[in-house]
């Protein structure tokens, strides 16, 4: 299954997206009970690539905004609650983008100008590990915020003091899709034991009646578009207009036809005033094999860039390929839409030191860990595949974000706050 909740580096995804939205404000109309939509520019702001930089040990970085208490966390897959090891030095990495000053976010300077607006997030286990670091930075402006799971929404928050409401519906494929036995009456054939039915065409139920409730929202697919998710014994099988679609689809083309129609979808459904963004993927990082293959991800610091292409570039065919390959299709995807791209592969990708490993929460995994192999390998699958991104919950201050539009690069607007 998904993980939860992130662990060190996710902070610095979420300043990062704070910083992004908060550039982006000015292009949301003004929301009071008496004024019409209107959009005005920024006028402050200065050119930036907030993606492009490295990460620096900084000792004296400042205090985390929240700790292991917000209670916007899952118990499970909290590494400081979990004490996991090395947490200090994980956290005293800093992103520095190369052409630029990433300033320290204001979370109530952040919810100001979002005041009497909403956030969603719509997508898989990445987008909801990016949510709870999300919240509990917020919080940080907002003690009065209280839990909130209206409108279909998984989990999320309501901050009162700014009338701001942030969030989550989950929706692992964006696409509907159900399970389907295989009926005893039919002969089974090679273990299969029934199979996904995607409509490719269809939203999930989580988010199909939410696009008019948000005035920005976050989509994100891909985690769960793998054969340890969906074995040959329990496949996906596409239908497009309630029928099969012939020849079947494999997993990849099947996954470009759902973010065709998905993104076509968006485009026609959301406001044109909202702000849509897309997050691309959190790397694996697994040495010695993969997943199913005895590979681990215990690192005690971030890998040096020029092993970035070797383990993570789809030529080399390395285990840790998938992020890129997914993050391929959605660019393409997105291109010539307006939908921006938040690009938060890069920057995971060298923190191999940042995933929770073995620190999961007790009653969720810490028990599975010694049992059989098969278990194991599962458990190791979770916590290295996405907690990289997942994994900046335990405190850095800011976060590099960074945007496409289109699937073309954009110039960043990066203004001191």
């Amino acid at each position: 299954m998904p993980l939860k909740s992130p662990c060190s580096l996710f902070p610095y995804l979420i300043i990062l997206s704070l910083i992004f939205l908060y550039q982006y404000s000015s292009l949301l109309p003004v929301h009071t009970p008496s004024s019409s939509s209107q959009s005005t520019k920024s006028s402050s702001s200065r050119s930036c690539n907030l993606f492009n930089g490295h990460w620096v040990l900084d000792p004296n970085s400042p205090k985390p905004f929240y700790d292991e208490t917000c209670p916007f966390h899952r118990n499970a897959w909290n590494c400081l609650r979990n004490k996991r090891d090395n947490m200090g030095l994980i956290n005293s990495w800093r992103w520095v983008p190369l052409d630029c000053h990433l300033p320290r976010i204001d979370p109530s300077q952040f919810l100001g100008l979002m005041r009497n607006r909403n956030i969603g997030f719509v997508g898989d286990s990445l987008n909801e590990n990016f949510l709870v670091s999300f919240l509990c930075i917020l919080r940080v402006a907002d003690l009065g915020a209280k839990k909130w799971k209206k409108k279909g929404a998984w989990r999320g928050a309501y901050f009162p003091k700014f009338n701001v409401t942030v969030g989550y519906h989950r929706a692992v494929l964006l696409a509907k899709y159900k399970w389907q036995p295989t009926q005893p009456a039919v002969a089974v054939e090679d273990g299969l034991r029934g199979v996904y039915r995607v409509d490719v065409d269809v939203p999930a139920d989580d988010w199909v009646n939410i696009t008019n409730f948000y005035d920005v929202l976050v989509f994100n697919t891909g985690h769960w578009w793998g054969y340890d998710k969906f074995p040959q014994e329990k496949p996906l099988v596409f239908y497009r207009g309630g029928k099969p679609i012939l020849p079947p689809l494999g997993m990849l083309d099947g996954l470009k036809v759902v973010l065709e129609n998905m993104v076509s979808y968006i485009q026609r459904e959301v406001p044109g005033e909202a702000l849509k963004f897309w997050r691309l993927q959190s790397p694996r990082h697994f040495y010695g094999g993969d997943w199913n293959q005895n590979g681990s991800c215990l690192f005690n610091e971030p890998l040096e860039d020029f092993k970035l292409d070797l383990w993570f570039e789809p030529r080399n065919n390395g285990v840790n390929k998938e992020a890129r390959q997914l993050n391929h299709l959605v660019e393409e995807t997105l291109q010539g839409t307006d939908i921006r791209v938040l690009d938060l592969t890069h920057l995971s990708e060298f923190r191999a030191d940042a995933h929770p490993a073995i620190w999961l929460g007790k009653k969720d995994a810490v028990a599975v860990w010694d049992q059989k192999a098969k278990s194991s390998a599962r458990i190791r699958a979770l916590v290295c595949r996405a907690c990289i991104g997942d994994g900046y919950r335990g405190g850095k201050d800011e976060h590099p974000f960074g945007a496409k539009r289109g699937g073309h690069e954009e110039e960043q607007i990066a203004s001191d706050l």
